[in-house]
C-alpha cells in the first residue's frame, strides 16, 4: 500500500478521525462575523433531490460502489439522493412502507459492512446535504450531515475563525465521524468533537411506523435529551438518520459566534519521522515502543503543555522498510520545534538508529485540508480494528507485535499497528456524560491491513485476526474491558464469540454506557429499523 493511501487510510478512521473550552484558544481574534445564513430554506437555489437512483440509472454505480472499503460493496434496489431533512423523511417512510430495510451513507469511509451489506435494500445518500452556517436562533453552528470534515473546517474558520476538534482526514464525512465521538489532532486541547455537540436532528421511525424528525439538544429541560446523548458516542446505524449537526462549546456566552466554538492555533508545525527497519533488532525496536508508551504516560494530564503536541506512530511490516511518525504541534514557532525535539528524543533514547525527519510551519487550514483534495474512491480491501490503553503495552505485547510485524511467513507490506496519543483535555469529561466513555485513555491503536486482490481476503484477514489474538491474549484475544475500542474503527470479530473470549462487544464499545443507550433505542427505534451487526440492541 503506497504511504500516501497508507496515511489516507490512517486519517479516515480519525473516523481519521479529538471537553469544554468557554472562550477561543490564546490567539489572534477575528473580527464578529456577519451571519452568512441565518436558517435553512431562505431564498437561494433549492437543494438536489430528492432522486431515487435504481440499477438501471446511470447515476446508480457512483452513488452504490462507493464506500472506501472495496470488500463491502452491496447492490441496493436504490438509492435515495437527498438535500434536506424532509427527503431523508421521504425516503425512510417509502422503505418501512414497503418493508425494506435502509441505512445510509455520508462520507463512505465505513470500515465495515454496515452499508455495504447485501441485506440492505435502500441506501439514504446525504453527501448532497453539505450546508454549514451559524444559527443564531440556536446560538450554534449548523453542519449537515453530508458535509466532509474539511468542508466544515474551512467554512468554519474563514468564515469565524473557530473550529471543531475532529478528524484528520478531510475527506471523512461529519455524519458518521461525529457519532463515534470525533477525535483528531486538536483533541488533546480541546477534547472531543461530540464535546461541543449543542444539538442533533435525526430522522426516526416511531412504533406505528411513522417517520419523523427530531431535533434533541443538551439541554437538560429538553425532553429528547437522551436522543442527543446517543448521538456522542452511540456510533451510527442506531437510532435513526442524522442529517443535521449544531456545535457550541458548554459555557459559552454571548452570540459572538467568534467566541461560540474554539479558535484553532494560527499555525502549526507538522512532521513526519522516519526510522529504516534495518537499523532494528528486536531489542531495538522494543526500546522505541516502549520509550514512546513511556511518553505518553507521562504527558497526557490535561492542561499538560505536551498536549499541544499530537502524534501517531506508524509500527508497519517490516517489508515497508521503514517504521514512521507523524503528527503537528499546535503551538508558535519556538515553542513547537522545541515540544518536538523532546518528544522525539524521549522515543529514540538508547535507540541505535538515526531517524529522518522532515518539519514544516503553516497556518492552520493549510494543514487541517492537506491530502488528497477529494475522494479518490475505493482502491483497497480492508481490515481493521482498534484498542484503548490506559498505559503502554507491556514487554510480552511489544514481543508479539515485533514477531508479527517482521514473520518471514508472511510478505504481504500492507499491515501495521498505528498508536495515536490521545487524554489530555479529553479526560476532564465524566464517563457517562456522553455516550463516548474512554476517558481515562492515553493511546488509541488503529490496526489496519490492506490489499487489492479478492482471493488474498482470507490470508491478509487472518494476519490481521493473529495479530490482535497474540496481542490481547491475556484478555480473552481482545482488549481488556477496561480499556475497550473504538467504534469508528467497527470490527465485527468483537461480536463473534469465535474471537472474542474476552468482554462483550457493546462493554468494549460502550462501557457502563450500554443500558443506557439500550433504553433509548427501544423509545426511539421500537420497530427496529436502523440496524448492523454491531448497532445497539434494545432487548439484549
Amino acid at each position: 500500500m503506497a504511504e500516501k493511501s497508507r496515511r489516507n487510510v490512517l486519517r479516515g478512521g480519525l473516523a481519521v478521525t479529538a471537553a469544554s473550552l468557554a472562550v477561543p484558544m490564546t490567539g489572534a481574534s477575528p473580527a464578529k462575523a456577519t451571519v452568512a445564513k441565518a436558517t435553512p430554506g431562505e431564498a437561494g437555489p433549492p437543494p438536489p433531490g430528492p432522486a431515487k437512483v435504481g440499477r438501471d440509472d446511470p447515476r446508480y454505480p457512483s452513488l452504490a460502489y462507493r464506500g472506501y472499503n472495496r470488500r463491502f460493496v452491496g447492490k441496493p434496489q436504490h438509492v435515495w439522493v437527498a438535500g434536506t431533512t424532509e427527503h431523508v423523511v421521504r425516503a425512510v417512510q417509502d422503505a418501512v412502507d414497503t418493508r425494506r430495510r435502509v441505512t445510509v451513507r455520508s462520507g463512505g469511509h465505513g470500515f465495515e459492512d454496515f452499508v455495504g451489506d447485501p441485506a440492505v435494500e435502500v441506501v439514504i445518500d446525504t453527501s448532497a446535504m453539505t450546508a454549514v452556517y451559524y444559527d443564531p436562533r440556536r446560538r450554534a453552528f449548523a453542519v449537515e450531515a453530508g458535509s466532509s470534515l474539511g468542508e466544515a473546517y474551512r467554512r468554519l474558520y474563514l468564515g469565524w475563525g473557530v473550529t471543531v476538534p475532529a478528524g484528520w482526514c478531510p475527506g471523512v464525512g461529519a455524519g458518521g465521524h461525529v457519532l463515534g465521538g470525533g477525535f483528531g489532532p486538536l483533541s488533546r486541547m480541546m477534547g472531543l468533537a461530540v464535546d461541543h455537540l449543542y444539538a442533533v436532528e435525526v430522522v426516526v421511525v416511531d412504533g406505528r411506523g411513522r417517520a419523523r424528525s427530531v431535533i434533541a439538544t443538551r439541554e437538560r429541560t429538553d425532553p429528547n435529551r437522551d436522543l442527543w446523548w446517543a448521538h456522542t458516542g452511540g456510533g451510527g446505524g442506531t437510532f435513526g438518520i442524522v442529517t443535521r449537526y449544531w456545535f457550541r462549546t458548554p459555557g459559552a456566552r454571548g452570540d459572538d459566534p467568534s467566541r461560540l466554538l474554539p479558535a484553532p492555533p494560527p499555525t502549526v508545525l507538522s512532521f513526519t519521522i522516519t526510522w529504516d527497519w534495518r537499523d532494528f533488532t528486536r531489542d531495538a525496536f522494543a526500546r522505541l515502543v516502549r520509550n514512546h508508551g513511556r511518553w505518553v504516560e507521562r504527558n497526557s494530564s490535561p492542561g499538560s503543555p505536551a498536549t499541544k503536541l499530537y502524534s501517531e506512530i506508524q509500527l508497519n511490516r517490516r517489508p515497508i522498510g521503514q517504521l514512521g511518525m507523524i503528527g503537528q504541534v499546535a503551538a508558535a514557532s519556538g515553542t513547537a520545534e522545541r515540544l518536538l525535539d523532546e518528544h522525539l528524543a524521549a522515543i529514540n533514547e538508547g535507540v541505535p538508529a538515526t531517524p529522518s525527519r522532515q518539519v514544516r510551519t503553516q497556518p492552520w487550514l493549510a494543514a487541517a485540508l492537506a491530502g488528497s483534495p477529494g475522494d479518490p474512491g475505493p482502491v483497497y480491501r480492508l481490515k481493521v480494528k482498534s484498542g484503548y490503553l490506559r498505559r503502554c503495552l507491556t514487554d510480552r505485547q511489544i514481543d508479539v507485535l515485533h514477531h508479527h510485524l517482521t514473520r518471514s511467513d508472511y510478505d504481504h507490506p500492507g499491515g501495521s499497528l498505528s498508536l495515536y496519543t490521545f487524554g489530555g483535555q479529553v479526560n476532564t469529561v465524566a464517563a457517562d456524560a456522553t455516550a463516548t466513555p474512554h476517558r481515562d485513555t492515553i493511546m488509541k491503536m488503529f490496526f489496519v491491513n490492506g490489499w487489492e486482490d479478492p482471493k488474498d481476503d482470507a490470508k491478509h484477514i487472518a494476519w490481521l485476526r493473529s495479530l490482535y489474538r497474540d496481542l490481547f491474549a491475556d484478555t480473552g484475544g481482545v482488549p481488556a474491558a477496561g480499556d475497550g475500542a473504538f467504534i469508528n474503527y467497527p470490527d465485527n470479530d468483537l461480536a463473534d464469540p469465535f474471537w472474542n473470549r474476552g468482554a462483550p462487544w457493546h462493554t468494549l464499545y460502550f462501557r457502563a454506557n450500554y443500558p443506557r443507550l439500550q433504553r433509548i433505542k427501544a423509545k426511539y427505534d421500537p420497530r427496529n429499523v436502523f440496524h448492523h451487526a454491531l448497532s445497539v440492541r434494545a432487548g439484549e
